[in-house]
């Protein structure tokens, strides 16, 4: 399994704000599975990164909201 970070915004229709940006943390085989997984969500993707173990770690440490979610 590898952790992607994925950078979005909470809507569908509005102009995408960069201040607004969100992000959360999916545990999935591969970027195809994260994509299916949040394609009925009302969110708007603007990016997605596969984390390397150090990035992963990283992170860890230095947000306290972390938290990764597993995709079935």
């Amino acid at each position: 399994m590898k952790t992607f970070k994925v950078f979005y915004q909470d809507h569908k229709t509005q102009r995408l704000i960069r201040e607004e940006t969100l992000i959360m943390y999916l545990e999935a085989e591969k970027i195809e599975d994260v994509r299916k997984h949040l394609q009925n969500e009302e969110i708007t993707i603007e990016f997605i990164e596969t984390l390397s173990p150090d990035h992963l770690e990283y992170e860890r440490e230095h947000n306290e909201d972390f938290k990764v979610t597993k995709v079935q």
